[in-house]
């Protein structure tokens, strides 16, 4: 299916046909111009309330995240608490697939607050239903956006935040009013009431044209708001709006799919998820209408709210429709993510396309400044993407959690239940032995291309041996992802012990080269890199008495002190030429563009 909307550039199609809809609609019926203004104006506010949020309030609600999505619980309760205050989904979802896919928060984590944001957006309704229609929006609303933009225009991030929201909220409530406005003129020349249907054929016409409204607005509360203005102005029967709001929640679906179709594997199951959560809901809702709207009716009794007072009451039944997609879905978590694993696999190890070099091309070769830092990045780039890579998922460990802020003890825990199932051999031919060619091909050439210095000669000799031994650390995995798979799940608990201890060790490497990326200067982690070396260049499991043990004892087999022995070494040798090449990478790099800058 992917392929089929890749192939036929579904995306590009959406703007052409939204204009060719919009045209011929102000062609065809002229008088629902100030309608499409108002319309046009409150999707702009949107997008302005969405903006300005995402610049004031990003930092503490990423930190609140990681806070909150300890449980499913409390990850629904950010979903729900963070949208319905900042009236943006959207903003709660981009927040949460950039942590999920950082590994900070879990799948199951990340679901959860999708749900919750799902409930969290029925707040639109409730602000436009209590306070759009009752309050003078001339009286506000201008004063709104004469502050808003004030603040917009200023340098300080928070300011102008706050500015894009303020403005966004303004923007908001006007495009209410010329809706309103416009129904209310021309309330005679349209009028969907003349359309009503009864029964089912009503029901589903209506979600229907639900379902086009929001593919058409790309946005499912800027649809609620246009239902609950026409029904504010008669020009909609009440059954049909209940109809159109199913639809619109139904309708998102198309845009989640589209907008999931280049995004990460955990990008599409999060879609896939709410999906699930749209249509499950959409059709349930769709066939039990009428005796939710007696429901509506009953609550509405409850509350004191008059029987007439139709907006209240849609109101009512967008989040009753909500709370019943949690109810038919969040217990079921469990099974909807091994649907969704099971429907959208990780990419498969087997399928690698052959790499080709990122930095490296006949320009670089004019100058031996550009050479260097061409060969340099290819190398990190190299490093960082599949060495790096090879080596935690060789010890079934999770890259994006190595390089995410989990305690490395979790990190080990949550990857137990693991299998990352990798052809290291596979991964070298396709990823690794073409680019290192080329990293020798044009460091051998700059040499014989440039009168270079005896330190320039050193710095080039310096970066092949950093790929160099890369093409070692890999080799070296080969051996020791098989018995990783065999033994970490070994009914043998003195194995299993000698093999966690393993990963153990290269986890804590792997975490403290991630962090000297990210600070290659701190005298902290660069004492931490030193001792790991030198725990390496020691940690000779036949010498330690452990191994004479485990044999003397018969606590493993032969076989079994075989592997571990060879593993043992392996291990140690791709700890140091890891940590070799970070630090030529990390914290000899600037010196080693200085001597080219020299030359």
């Amino acid at each position: 299916m992917t392929k089929l909307f890749n192939n036929i550039s579904f995306r590009k199609l959406i703007l052409p046909v939204m204009l060719l809809v919009l045209a011929w609609a102000l062609y065809a019926f002229p008088m629902v111009s100030e309608v499409a203004a108002g319309v046009a104006i409150l999707l702009f506010g949107i997008i302005m309330l969405e903006d300005g949020f995402n610049a004031f309030v990003q930092g503490p609600l990423e930190r609140m995240l990681k806070k909150m999505s300890k449980s499913v619980r409390r990850s629904f309760g950010f979903g729900f608490i963070s949208t319905a205050v900042l009236q943006s989904s959207a903003l709660i979802s981009v927040v949460a697939i950039s942590f999920l896919s950082a590994g900070l928060i879990s799948l199951k984590s990340g679901i959860a607050v999708g749900f919750g944001a799902n409930l969290g957006t029925t707040s639109t309704a409730w602000l436009v239903s209590t306070l759009g229609f009752k309050l003078d929006i001339t009286a506000f609303v201008f004063p709104m956006l004469a502050f808003g933009i004030l603040f917009a225009l200023q340098k300080n991030n928070a300011l102008r935040g706050f500015g894009f929201a303020l403005a966004g909220l303004g923007f908001f409530f006007l495009g209410i009013e010329y809706m309103q406005t416009g129904f209310e003129r021309f309330k005679d020349d349209f009028d969907l009431t003349s359309y009503a249907q009864e029964g089912y054929l009503g029901v589903f016409t209506f979600a229907v044209i639900g379902i086009l409204l929001t593919v058409v607005f790309q946005s499912g509360s800027a649809v609620i708001v246009l239902v609950l203005t026409m029904l504010q102005t008669g020009q909609l029967e009440y059954f049909n709006a209940l109809a159109i709001v199913i639809g619109a929640n139904i309708g998102n679906v198309i845009t989640m799919v589209i907008g999931a179709i280049s995004a990460s594997t955990d990008g599409k199951r999060l879609a896939g998820a709410q999906v699930i959560f749209k249509v499950v809901t959409g059709l349930v809702c769709l066939l039990a209408i009428f005796q939710l709207a007696d429901f509506v009716d009953f609550l509405a009794t409850i509350f004191n709210v008059d029987t007439n007072n139709y907006a209240i009451k849609l109101s009512l039944f967008h989040t009753l429709f909500n709370l019943i997609g949690c109810l038919l879905t969040l217990p079921f978590l469990k099974n909807i993510i091994r649907l969704l694993k099971k429907v959208i696999p990780s990419k498969s190890q087997s399928n690698f396309e052959i790499e080709k070099p990122k930095y490296l091309n006949k320009s670089i070769l004019k100058y031996p400044q550009s050479t260097i830092k061409a060969l340099l990045d290819e190398s990190t780039y190299l490093y960082e993407k599949t060495t790096f890579t090879i080596v935690a998922k060789g010890l079934n460990l999770d890259p994006k959690a190595i390089r995410s802020e989990l305690p490395l003890e979790e990190v080990l825990k949550e990857n137990e239940e693991i299998v990352f199932d990798i052809d290291v051999e596979e991964m070298y031919y396709s990823k690794v032995k073409i680019i290192y060619g080329k990293i020798l091909k044009y460091a051998t050439l700059s040499e014989s291309e440039f009168a270079l210095t005896p330190p320039l000669l050193s710095a080039f000799a310096r970066v092949k041996d950093a790929s160099r031994n890369q093409v070692v650390i890999i080799k070296n995995m080969r051996g020791v992802h098989k018995n990783v798979k065999e033994f970490l799940r070994s009914e043998n608990s003195y194995i299993k012990e000698e093999y966690e201890a393993m990963r153990k060790f290269v986890a804590e490497t792997l975490r403290e080269i991630y962090m000297l990326k990210k600070d290659p200067n701190a005298q902290t982690i660069q004492s931490n890199i030193k001792e790991l070396k030198s725990e390496a260049n020691t940690r000779d499991l036949l010498l330690s008495g452990k191994f004479e043990y485990l044999i003397r004892e018969h606590k493993i087999s032969s076989s079994m002190a075989s592997s571990l022995a060879n593993d043992s070494t392996n291990v140690n040798n791709v700890i140091l030429k890891m940590i070799e090449s970070a630090e030529l990478l990390y914290i000899e790099s600037d010196y080693l563009l200085q001597l080219a800058e020299e030359l």
